[in-house]
């Protein structure tokens, strides 16, 4: 369904969402970026229209809404295990084309990727996603050597104009009680960005041994922030916390986690098997654009750009990218 509002109708649409949903969407924490008198943009919950950012990409992805930063997976005592119970409500995620193809990527992982994942699924069977278009690039994407810029598979798409709005609901329940003018609505997607990325074409295991990945790792300073950004980075570890009062109780809990920092790939015997950041250069990258499309048929990469926006040591992954494609072909 597609049709034309007035700014009312569509608050009234959205409170009859909040009603039914909990709405998560990319809001603006004044004050709370990484430095002094900084802002952050990051997703939340919300209530009203106006709480969203529109205009900006958001720093952090949507990831968090779907896969929490810190998840208990069951509580223990000494004879028994409880597993907390999953989201009541249905859940609404405003994002935009290229986080929406980040949903795919996840989904591939924790839901296709030989077992599905008990904890993912239950809170992803309670979602549905709100398209927000993309009028212009933004500085740093590159969703469209991706293939990433648009996307149909929303379940809303609701763009903001003034004292007007537009609606194109595919799933007929978000639509319901609605009395806007019917009209064809298409969504605002980019058709070219600043950024241009070429995926090298010839990639094989003789890839792994370039010097790029020693130029690039001795930069890299190993904070993980790269990934805790990323849509589609799933990595986690896990944490078992014992109770202080009662030692032998306790939970476990998945806990975001990077490859790129000290002691992650370390196992029993302290074997670890990346050592240097080039090592974990190598393998995060060769991940997004190899590895993942061997195994499922397209990159794991979808272009937004925010590993860029966020390295502390300036770190360009659409660089790194362009310089394998010239140097493999």
């Amino acid at each position: 369904m597609g049709c034309q509002m007035t700014r009312a109708q569509a608050d009234a649409l959205f409170a009859r969402w909040t009603r039914r949903y909990d709405v998560f969407a990319p809001v603006l924490g004044k004050g709370e970026g990484c430095f002094s008198d900084t802002d952050v943009v990051r997703y939340g919950r919300v209530t009203a229209l106006d709480q969203i950012v529109w205009d900006k990409k958001s720093d952090y992805s949507f990831k968090e809404v779907l896969l929490a930063v810190n998840e208990t997976l069951f509580y223990f005592t000494e004879d028994q295990t409880t597993v907390p119970k999953g989201p009541e409500r249905e859940r609404l995620i405003f994002l935009r084309s290229c986080d929406l193809h980040a949903v795919r990527r996840l989904d591939e992982i924790y839901l296709k990727n030989g077992f599905e994942d008990f904890y993912y699924a239950r809170v992803r069977e309670k979602v549905k996603f709100i398209l927000m278009g993309c009028e212009s690039t933004c500085a740093s994407g590159f969703c469209v050597s991706m293939g990433t810029n648009r996307a149909d598979n929303y379940d809303a798409y609701l763009k903001l104009d003034g004292d007007g709005a537009w609606l194109d609901a595919k799933c007929p329940e978000l639509a319901r009680g609605l009395e806007g003018v019917p009209c064809e609505v298409a969504p605002d997607f980019v058709a070219e960005n600043r950024e241009k990325v070429t995926l090298p074409q010839n990639l094989s295991n003789d890839s792994f041994t370039l010097d790029i990945w020693k130029e690039y790792g001795s930069r890299c300073i190993a904070c993980g922030r790269c990934n805790f950004v990323c849509p589609t980075c799933t990595c986690f570890t896990m944490q078992d916390i014992f109770y202080k009062d009662n030692p032998k109780a306790g939970e476990r809990r998945r806990v975001w986690a990077s490859c790129q920092v000290d002691g992650y790939t370390e196992i029993a015997g302290g074997i670890d098997f990346r050592k240097t950041q080039g090592d974990r250069m190598r393998f995060k990258v060769m991940h997004k654009i190899y590895d993942y499309e061997k195994r499922f048929g397209y990159p794991m990469c979808v272009g937004c750009g925010r590993c860029d926006d966020v390295c502390p040591e300036y770190i360009s992954y659409s660089n790194l990218v362009n310089r394998l494609a010239k140097e493999e072909g």
